[in-house]
């Protein structure tokens, strides 16, 4: 690694005893994909590390690698997936019942290809992008989605209030893990947020990380993992408030988080608190529960290698399916590697004939799999595993079985 950017002290209460539990090694970052010409280059490495802060008991990496590193061109594209697509509808539908909202302005932070944005034009609401990757804010522009390829700051928000107003809905789905200066962030939101109006906020949820064992969700772009006790703190910072938290299933267990000015109209649901005690019951403010954690992962990687090694000592054949930014942690802690997957397949087509980042597998479309019928496919897409196994229904029944490594490793 040519530089240190290890972090120094909490990024919601700045107290400086923060407590390493977790080390998944030195790897590159998740979606740094590599051309054929770019597998003889050096590969930078970077720590991967969890950590959590004793004082409000933030989550987060112990080192934050430059945005500008991992987002100006990004290749994750959630319209790839049935489910997201599914989920961004509904995820729609119920904050317009729930805002009250009609025909006002949305803003998406990391606003990705615009797929969410989308649904709300097809309501009749003004929209608004914001997302620092250039290739999908240009590409949403082209799809007829405002996009502004910028990284969400107050400076920005204040912009945004002056040239449209404020926000009646602001929404961001996976994107506040991502940033580093969270007081920043949600100061722009406080500015961007009509009195009366809604920031919505999706992100994985760390009591379902934590008990599903989902280490893969933990890496370079994911700087914060959230439970609802530091981030109530975190908003009331700033004169903001949860007014409600929503369970989902995408992504492995994953919390919608329902925001608003502490003065707006909006009550506070039960279900803050409820959410709340539930930590608290089960302890997530000891480091003991950590630090289990962390043996749970060394153990799951024991088990997986052990099975993969078996599997080829048999001579038999092995894939991977799904070339995403938790099947790279997965394979690079784990030292999965081309002799041990032959290939991998992915249903995004920026990824064609591209290899894994640190491990060098190459990726192919997904009709692969049918063509060669490998005798297990790795599911390192298991947060898609009912769509994905639904989808090789035909494989499956030619005899093709997949390998589920989280939250336990089972073959299907």
């Amino acid at each position: 690694m040519s530089k240190n950017y290890k972090q120094s002290s909490c990024r919601i209460c700045s107290n400086t005893k923060l407590h390493t539990f977790l080390d998944l090694g030195s790897m590159p970052i998740p979606n740094g994909f590599l051309t054929k010409a770019q597998l003889s280059h050096k590969e930078e490495r970077y720590p991967l590390k969890a950590c959590v802060c004793t004082s409000c008991w933030l989550v987060q990496l112990t080192h934050v690698i430059p945005a500008e590193i991992m987002f100006k061109n990004y290749v994750y594209i959630p319209s790839t997936s049935t489910t997201m697509l599914e989920h961004f509808e509904k995820l729609v539908k119920d904050t317009l019942l729930t805002s009250e909202a009609s025909n006002a302005l949305v803003v998406d932070i990391g606003s990705n290809d615009g797929t969410l944005l989308s649904y709300y034009q097809k309501k009749g609401m003004r929209i608004l992008g914001i997302d620092p990757a250039e290739n999908l804010a240009k590409k949403a522009n082209t799809q007829g989605i405002p996009t502004l390829a910028r990284y969400f700051t107050s400076k920005l928000a204040g912009e945004v209030v002056v040239e449209h107003g404020p926000a009646k809905i602001i929404t961001a789905t996976n994107v506040i893990a991502h940033i580093d200066d969270l007081h920043d962030a949600v100061g722009g939101i406080q500015v961007l947020l009509h009195p009366q109006g809604l920031f919505v906020m999706e992100a994985p949820y760390l009591v379902d990380l934590i008990d599903n064992n989902e280490f893969d969700t933990i890496y370079h772009e994911h700087l914060s993992y959230f439970a609802i006790h530091p981030l109530q703190k975190l908003f009331e910072m700033h004169d903001l408030h949860i007014v409600d938290i929503i369970k989902q299933s995408v992504h492995g267990g994953t919390i919608r988080v329902y925001i608003s000015h502490i003065k707006s109209k909006h009550a506070v649901h039960p279900r803050v608190e409820n959410f709340i005690t539930e930590e608290k019951i089960k302890q997530f403010h000891t480091l003991s529960l950590y630090h289990e954690f962390a043996s749970r992962v060394k153990d799951m990687k024991k088990e997986l290698t052990l099975l993969l090694k078996r599997i080829k000592k048999e001579g038999k054949s092995i894939v991977g399916y799904g070339a995403s930014a938790k099947g790279n942690v997965l394979e690079n802690y784990c030292n999965i590697t081309p002799d041990i997957l032959d290939y991998i397949v992915d249903a995004t087509p920026y990824k064609k004939g591209k290899y894994t980042p640190g491990t060098h597998i190459r990726i192919y479309p997904e009709d692969k799999i049918l063509k060669n019928s490998p005798d297990y496919a790795l599911l390192t897409s298991w947060n898609f595993a009912g769509e994905i196994l639904k989808k090789n229904k035909t494989y499956r029944e030619g005899g093709g079985q997949f390998i589920i490594p989280v939250p336990f490793l089972k073959i299907v």
